[in-house]
């Protein structure tokens, strides 16, 4: 049995079909409309809803897609609607700025927006266009009518109210406390079932037990299978409430980054050591994605698009994997072995993720895409290259989206190594790149355009490298 607040009322489900999504779960079993399905594959934000849940004594609440959210990822949280904002007839100051400003055309992505700005405005105390951006990439308007849409948010974070939901922080905490998750949790309906495990080992003897079940994080991806190919997850692990695996923790020399930590929450610290990885996060996906997505998830997808592993590898970061009471170290790079296989067995899983700290070398990341927010890479890159006395002394440059898995670039690390670092070197190795991948063509990019892209990626790492930073005015992260 699941329980968690939809508002203020308490709902407890133990017959539900774990394969049920919450936008679903929202207008067909509750009759609750306003929320929308635009896709149904996490792109368009018309589905968007809250979740809010306690974090240090506090309420934090988040954007998310509910058509890429099972029913069981609700268990002790609350969940907020469209309808309920509205408090004792009178709109919420988010949906008052959007009918004030103009921000709702045909008006079916509307609520969408509304439920993002209503999570923006919770979670700043002023307006702020570059947060505000952030907040609505994953809202998208067919209507182009942004303007007032951010009219709407420039109103509604600069005239900032109280609203019912800061009148009832504290019972709803309350209340939360009281429904926390609980070990030995599962759901179940329609001859299927979700377990709910709550620690680390709760997880593994589940595992073990059933090593056929789909392991479940913020199933931004797996959801896909349930919603675009319409197959069935007869067992599922949820990974959510799983404390150990939700933190990121500091060594002297390490980023321990729990593999069910959503993507939000390792913004920070990557950040502050690895300024582009903290670039290049703002650009994947969009927030309502960012704040359920996993590395672990994002890594065990094994995609050769995804965004994270090619950075990881050239970090040379560490996967610890996990079966039963057993527990193994490997080099990310080990982890992929073909286009989506990769070295993990059966019942084992990925319990976190180990980046190093900065030491000498200079990292930059890059992502090529045709837009800017929440698309899918061509080309991925990620250089970490040490240079002692005007030669190259290390360089680990990895790539996605120009083999079947994330891969270094060994041919043009080694013509690298031992050189002067001169634009002559760079050229020896970007001929050398073109031995190291055999890209495909497909509807982002021709298998030309990716290795001529990556090339001049590296030759732009070396001009970033040796120019005045303060002449260099775009970054690829940001501008491509």
């Amino acid at each position: 049995m699941i329980q968690f607040l939809l508002n203020q009322e308490l709902r407890q489900e133990d017959n539900l079909d774990p394969n049920l999504t919450v936008l679903n779960y929202l207008r067909n079993t509750l009759t609750k409309t306003g929320t929308k399905e635009g896709c149904a594959s996490g792109d368009c934000g018309a589905c968007s809803v809250v979740l809010a849940e306690v974090v240090a004594g506090r309420l934090r609440y988040r954007s998310v897609n509910s058509c890429l959210t099972f029913v069981s990822a609700l268990h002790g949280k609350q969940l907020i609607t469209v309808e309920d904002l509205k408090h004792q007839q009178t709109l919420h100051s988010t949906q008052q700025a959007m009918a004030d400003c103009h921000g709702s055309q045909c008006g079916y992505c509307t609520p969408g927006f509304v439920m993002s700005l209503f999570a923006l405005q919770k979670n700043t105390e002023q307006y702020d266009p570059a947060q505000t951006s952030e907040a609505l990439a994953g809202n998208l308007c067919r209507c182009t009518g942004y303007r007032p849409i951010y009219d709407a948010a420039k109103q509604s974070c600069e005239n900032k109210q109280a609203d019912q939901f800061d009148a009832q922080e504290a019972d709803t905490i309350s209340r939360l406390d009281a429904i926390k998750p609980i070990s030995n949790t599962e759901l179940q309906g329609k001859n299927r079932r979700a377990y709910l495990p709550t620690s680390s080992q709760e997880l593994a003897q589940l595992y073990q037990q059933h090593p056929d079940a789909h392991l479940l994080a913020g199933g931004t991806d797996l959801a896909l299978e349930v919603t675009q190919f319409h197959r069935a997850l007869d067992k599922v692990i949820y990974l959510g409430n799983v404390t150990e695996m939700k933190q990121v923790t500091e060594t002297d020399t390490m980023i321990e980054i729990g593999a069910a930590t959503p993507l939000t929450d390792c913004y920070a610290v990557l950040a502050q050591y690895y300024p582009d990885f903290g670039a290049l996060l703002h650009r994947f996906a969009s927030l309502q994605i960012r704040n359920q997505g996993t590395f672990g998830g994002n890594i065990a997808n094994a995609s050769p698009i995804g965004d994270s592993p090619p950075l990881l590898i050239a970090l040379d970061a560490q996967v610890q994997l996990r079966q039963g009471d057993s527990s193994r170290l490997i080099a990310i790079e080990d982890y992929f072995l073909d286009y989506k296989k990769t070295v993990r067995q059966s019942s084992e899983f990925i319990e976190k993720i180990l980046v190093p700290k900065p030491t000498h070398s200079t990292f930059k990341a890059y992502k090529v895409s045709k837009r800017i927010d929440d698309d899918i890479s061509a080309v991925c890159a990620a250089m970490n290259i040490t240079i002692h006395a005007g030669k190259v002394t290390t360089a680990r440059l990895a790539f996605g989206g120009m083999a079947a898995i994330p891969k270094r670039a060994s041919h043009c690390e080694q013509a690298l190594v031992g050189q002067a670092w001169s634009q002559s070197t760079i050229e020896t190795a970007c001929a050398a790149l073109a031995r190291d991948f055999t890209p495909l063509s497909d509807f982002r990019a021709s298998k030309e355009y990716r290795q001529l892209v990556a090339q001049n990626l590296l030759r732009k790492y070396f001009i970033e490298t040796t120019s005045n930073p303060d002449h260099l005015i775009t970054r690829v992260t940001a501008h491509v």
